[in-house]
């Protein structure tokens, strides 16, 4: 039953957070007009969009890994490029309908995160993400946020002002911040101590996309080279169970 209430749970939340940000997008147009305006690219915003859009690149190698072929993935892609976290809202409830009530009450974020080949009927093509390759460009994605943050932080001085926070800048952290929060929901499930999980996701709400890039890069170097990069969306202990074969059909 836990298990259960944690599915309908994480789909209330999300429906609700995705309603959230198409109420704050529509507020924000009627109200502010149109965001495609110079004046709102203060270096602040430019940073944000950045932050922003390195956690959309996360939340992207997810979806082209979950959806069978580039087909299906590239209009979600698109769709998260455009909308950001009403995408990314719609995507995960998506994934939380699709489950059986017998995924929902075994461990609806197992089978939420990982692909499911037995849905179709057929298994996908044996494919393994380069991991070494993923570990360099979200290394290199973390690094180019923090020097953005640090280069931003001293020329343009510190991010809390007034002037700041205009309609434009209110909804983009909006938008951030909901992204974030399907990232810690991952988090949480991931680590095995709250406290553990607690410290990252306040780190995730503090520094945004250097947190994230920092805790793939993590999980990706406690896997082996050899193996599907999939399999850092897991506990360990499904790993080291082989719990993933039966699910994508594929071994290490």
């Amino acid at each position: 039953m836990a298990t259960i209430s944690l599915a309908n749970g994480l789909k209330s939340l999300f429906s609700v957070l995705g309603a959230l940000m198409l109420a704050t997008l529509l507020y924000t147009l009627f109200t502010d007009g149109s965001p495609f305006r110079k004046q709102l690219l203060t270096p602040w915003m430019i940073a944000t969009l950045i932050d922003f859009y390195i956690n959309v690149t996360v939340l992207s190698a997810w979806i082209t890994y979950k959806e069978k072929s580039w087909v299906s993935s590239i209009p979600w892609i698109i769709l998260l490029i455009c909308f950001g976290s009403i995408a990314t809202s719609a995507y995960i409830v998506v994934q939380f309908w699709k489950l059986s009530s017998q995924e929902s009450s075994q461990d609806p974020m197992y089978y939420v995160l990982l692909r499911h080949p037995h849905k179709s009927g057929t298994e996908p093509k044996s494919k393994q993400y380069a991991v070494a390759t993923l570990r360099i460009l979200f290394s290199v994605l973390g690094f180019v946020m923090l020097g953005t943050l640090v280069y931003t932080l001293v020329t343009d001085g510190s991010p809390f002002r007034k002037e700041l926070l205009t309609p434009w800048m209110a909804a983009t952290l909006v938008d951030f911040y909901i992204n974030v929060a399907a990232l810690a929901v991952w988090v949480a499930y991931k680590e095995s101590s709250w406290i553990y999980a607690v410290l990252w996701v306040i780190l995730l709400i503090c520094f945004g996309s250097i947190t994230s890039c920092a805790y793939v890069v993590w999980q990706l170097f406690q896997i082996s080279c050899q193996d599907p990069a999939y399999l850092i969306l897991v506990h360990y202990s499904d790993r080291a169970e082989n719990k993933y074969k039966g699910l994508s059909g594929e071994a290490t």
